[in-house]
């Protein structure tokens, strides 16, 4: 049984250190440092951090109906078993160095460089603004429903599924292996440069200069906006593309279908000319 902290306030360093097998229950955490450090089943519910670095070092931690104001900074690191339920985050740099973490009804209105380096991570109906570098080096990430303002996200991920999302974020997904994104909408220039088996299903991409120097890329039943431009230079690719392409340029191997493109680029540099067929459905292209 759990011992329960319920109606209280706390402040300055450590209040709750090495705690375990605690509930705390509408409590205010004001100014100070690592409140519920090096902990092990904790519950927090309708609680208020104003602290800096709250959660550290903790082993099975459920957060619910809580706020972290941008006095929280770093609030949740090197932890494992972590799960934040119908709570808000106006913090930055909010989780790193974590191992499990479920977030599900959770706004993050400051996201910037938050959830790097984190392994096993899944998302259900979140959004996070601000969010750039959001998910840097991460592992093993399973989102469905997930709204995304921030630039740069993704970079160097592995193994990830993304469903429903809407991702306003150029230079996205660089450097990533094996991610898989179904029925979402991708805006920003300078898509996944660089990734490696990178599959894009039901998607709808815009931005300049998409998915170029990529390896293993698959589209599926996509649409590309009229800003998405130059796409797939020195990429290796099988594409299905519903609707027309602005233009294609030096693509390096593999298939590309569409309705049409209208002007496909094959110049000096180039590495390997006619390794990539390119057939369209329409004879005339408007863009």
């Amino acid at each position: 049984m759990k011992q329960v902290i319920s109606n209280k306030f706390f402040e300055g360093e450590r209040p709750l250190f090495a705690s375990k097998d605690i509930r705390i229950e509408n409590v205010k955490f004001y100014p100070g440092e690592s409140a519920i450090k090096e902990c092990k089943n904790v519950e927090a519910y309708k609680c208020e951090f104003m602290c800096k670095y709250p959660f550290w070092h903790n082993d099975n931690a459920l957060i619910e109906d809580c706020l972290f104001t941008v006095y929280s900074r770093a609030a949740i690191w090197y932890s494992r078993n972590i799960q934040m339920i119908n709570s808000r985050v106006d913090a930055p740099k909010m989780f790193r160095e974590l191992d499990n973490l479920y977030l599900e009804n959770v706004k993050l209105s400051c996201a910037g460089e938050t959830m790097w380096n984190c392994r096993g991570m899944k998302l259900r109906n979140v959004e996070a603004r601000g969010g750039d570098y959001i998910f840097m080096n991460g592992t093993d990430i399973d989102i469905d429903g997930f709204y995304l303002q921030g630039n740069y996200s993704f970079q160097d991920v592995k193994n990830a599924v993304i469903r429903n999302a809407k991702l306003d974020s150029k230079d996205a997904f660089w450097k990533t292996e094996n991610v898989t994104i179904y029925d979402s909408e991708i805006n920003g220039e300078y898509l996944g440069w660089y990734s490696k088996n990178l599959k894009l299903v039901n998607c709808k991409i815009s931005g300049t200069q998409p998915l170029c120097y990529c390896t293993n890329l698959v589209m599926e039943n996509c649409t590309m906006g009229k800003d998405s431009d130059l796409s797939f230079e020195d990429s290796i690719l099988e594409a299905t593309i519903n609707g027309p392409i602005t233009s294609v340029k030096n693509p390096a191997g593999g298939h590309i279908t569409a309705d049409c493109i209208g002007e496909i680029i094959i110049d000096e540099n180039c590495k390997n000319p006619g390794a990539c067929k390119i057939s369209t459905r329409k004879n005339t292209c408007l863009v």
